[in-house]
């Protein structure tokens, strides 16, 4: 059941591996298929996109995001991939390393203080746990008993910085008991291990009021991102022993072994996947971009008078030049 569970995950997973093409940690993601299948709607997420498209955040809605056109949530405010959503309970992605840990801290210790049936969820890799918001977090998070699961991604390298030179103790699962955090390492190249660790933290974190560290043991293929040239830091040979242990290598292997997949049905899902992508990518790129004056809202509930005298400014100064502008790209309002 848990298999066939995790098999209609599979979909939407392919479409994390597509669409997150600026940061590619193509190992990382599948082994939250596993921690999703856990979670209802009462978790809060902090900082992991492909569990909000996995939960069912629309294809489109990403799209829309990393283009910030006029129906981007975000009104265009944001930098690509910095994706959020109330609807699904999760919180917008932040840039800064390790600010959504003790932001997680304080959202369970208010889930703890309103008496919610609930918990918070907060992923980051092993180079945000060198950073002083870590401690901050676990400290608060054990101290005050908050109902949150930590769960942290080692993928053996912060961008270029293999883990040997971050740390010389034994991970960060080490971390958790110094604290008082119950803790538990676990493969996280393996989908099944991965669920099964995380719905024994998730009954735990919220019958017992406390928190939860999770290590997932994993390995970084892709590049930091598109500006990453990683064989500058790590061999050839080291990524392709890695690349054969992928979670959704293994995890296709087992499939094949109870009949639930095939290469015939790898092949149509791929090919689908990729026509899906391009279709969205497609009908978000021809949208307009969002009104100017958007550029000075949302920062006050009422604009104060300093605001609205530079928005008036830049009203003047674009009926004058507009020729110079290219307005008939952004929506247009009354």
């Amino acid at each position: 059941m848990i298999a066939k569970k995790l098999l209609q995950g599979i979909s939407r997973f392919r479409c994390v591996l597509w669409q997150v093409k600026q940061y590619t940690t193509i190992t990382n993601e599948p082994q939250f298929l596993g921690i999703n299948n856990v979670f209802t709607n009462n978790i809060q997420f902090i900082n992991q996109e492909s569990v909000l498209l996995h939960r069912g955040y629309p294809l489109l809605k990403f799209m829309n995001q990393c283009y910030g056109n006029c129906d981007d949530e975000g009104k265009g405010k944001q930098m690509p991939i910095h994706y959020g959503s109330k609807e699904f309970n999760f919180m917008t992605i932040s840039s800064p390393l390790g600010t959504q840990l003790p932001q997680a801290a304080g959202a369970a210790y208010a889930f703890k203080l309103d008496k919610r049936n609930a918990c918070v969820v907060c992923y980051f890799g092993e180079g945000a746990a060198s950073e002083g918001d870590a401690h901050a977090a676990f400290n608060f998070a054990a101290t005050l008993s908050c109902p949150i699961i930590f769960i942290c991604r080692n993928n053996g390298y912060a961008i270029s910085t293999p883990v040997f030179e971050q740390f010389k103790g034994d991970g960060i699962a080490a971390k958790g008991p110094a604290y008082g955090i119950n803790t538990i390492r676990v493969d996280g190249n393996d989908v099944l291990a991965v669920y099964y660790a995380t719905k024994n933290a998730r009954d735990f974190c919220i019958k017992q009021q406390k928190p939860v560290l999770i290590e997932a043991m994993t390995y970084r293929i892709g590049h930091h991102s598109t500006s990453d040239d990683s064989t500058a830091y790590r061999s050839s040979d080291e990524i392709a022993q890695w690349n054969i242990q992928t979670p959704l290598a293994k995890f296709r292997f087992y499939l094949e072994s109870l009949g639930l997949w095939c290469q015939e049905k790898e092949q149509e899902l791929i090919n689908s996947t990729k026509e899906e992508i391009l279709h969205f990518f497609k009908e978000a790129e021809k949208k307009s971009k969002p009104y100017w004056k958007e550029l000075f809202t949302d920062v006050y509930k009422e604009i104060p008078d300093h605001i609205r005298k530079q928005m008036n400014l830049m009203e003047k100064h674009l009926e004058e030049f507009k020729e110079y502008y290219p307005l008939n790209s952004f929506v247009h309002k009354k």
